[in-house]
């Protein structure tokens, strides 16, 4: 929190700029980084997309959503790092098992998965938007296997939900006999055995939801898509609309709006901080990094019409690649703004001066009763 109320303020010190032509001056404060800033992720999630489009193979892909019901949300508040990765766990060992199977597809897929945590409100809600490729790599040879339908269908969402369901319960089940879990507030009752099993029981019995949406175009709509749900955080500067005595207002979907006190939405937001290094973005499958080398060139060289060269080995593939680009020049396509060139005379250079930190607020203490 104290990153994003510091973000580009002088406490982060800054740049005063310049122009050599006309003497224009601004000054540009420095931003905090933080993945949980929501001004703080545009370049980042620019990069991260580039990549990404080196891997993402020409094919059909799908957009698979997996949530877990409104039960589990205490536990997983109360327990986020493991319920987190037991989360993503589940999820990708249903796609894969679902791929691996001969009578589903009997290929080895590609997955990409992100956690988000929120809702349009910012209610606490885990679940996971999965990018999955239409269709595998055949483990008997060089062959590429395309999801029925020609790569237009992946799986009955039927099947794969209850899947899911069974592998996380199942994995939560092992987690509490190993004393992984934490019990308390509101989920602190299902540190009785009984209780716990009851709630297994009844999870068995309710029917979880699982999204497939259609197919995407190609590998270029899979991109712009990506970037859509990649770096976002719970609640974008846009949708901020007022904020006066009622407390703050902002837009939800369908233009509708919310209006929360500012303690309620500042808790709301904060439920959505990941904990400290947690990697919210995944791959698995022919996109996890194990197989990046060998098995996914393969699998581009079938689906790619031309002769590709020889794959290269690993450490050719880690050390070879474009230069990396400034951020000033992915501002500029990413905004055509050019922030080398003065913006009241169009003509000058700006030159930056560094400017020294100031010093930070200091905040309550946790004992103030005033």
């Amino acid at each position: 929190m104290h990153h994003i109320e510091t973000c580009r303020t002088a406490v982060l010190g800054g740049h005063l700029d310049v122009c050599d032509a006309c003497g224009h001056r601004a000054i540009s404060y420095n931003s905090c980084r933080d993945r949980h800033c929501p001004k703080c992720q545009c370049l980042r999630q620019a990069r991260w997309v580039a990549a990404r489009m080196e891997r993402v193979l020409p094919t059909h892909h799908f957009h698979v959503v997996f949530t877990v019901p409104q039960e589990l949300k205490p536990l997983a508040l109360h327990n986020r790092v493991r319920f987190f990765e037991l989360l993503f766990a589940a999820a990708s060992r249903t796609l894969l098992a679902l791929g691996r199977d001969p009578r589903r597809l009997g290929a080895r897929l590609g997955v990409t998965a992100v956690l988000h945590t929120w809702t349009r409100t910012l209610a606490f809600h885990p679940h996971l938007h999965c990018i999955v490729t239409g269709g595998g790599l055949a483990p008997d040879g060089p062959r590429w296997v395309t999801a029925p339908g020609r790569g237009r269908y992946l799986f009955p969402v039927t099947v794969v939900a209850r899947l899911f369901r069974g592998k996380l319960l199942a994995a939560l089940a092992r987690a509490r006999q190993r004393g992984q879990l934490q019990f308390a507030g509101p989920c602190a009752h299902l540190a009785d055995p009984i209780a716990f099993a009851r709630l297994q029981d009844d999870l068995y019995c309710k029917p979880w939801v699982v999204y497939c949406k259609p197919p995407f175009g190609g590998a270029q709509q899979v991109f712009k898509y990506l970037g859509r749900y990649t770096h976002r955080v719970g609640i974008s500067n846009q949708r901020l609309i007022a904020l006066d005595d009622r407390g703050v207002t902002f837009a939800t979907k369908h233009g509708e709006r919310a209006t929360l006190s500012a303690d309620e939405f500042i808790r709301r937001f904060l439920l959505h901080v990941l904990p400290a290094g947690f990697v919210k973005i995944r791959h698995f499958g022919l996109l996890a990094p194990a197989h990046v080398t060998r098995a996914l060139a393969q699998a581009r060289h079938l689906l790619t019409p031309a002769p590709a060269p020889d794959f290269p080995p690993a450490s050719a593939a880690r050390t070879e690649g474009p230069a990396p680009t400034t951020w000033r020049r992915l501002f500029r396509d990413l905004t055509g703004i050019d922030l080398t060139r003065c913006r009241a005379c169009g003509r000058g250079t700006i030159l930056r001066h560094p400017l020294p930190l100031a010093s930070p607020p200091t905040p309550p203490s946790a004992f103030d009763t005033s």
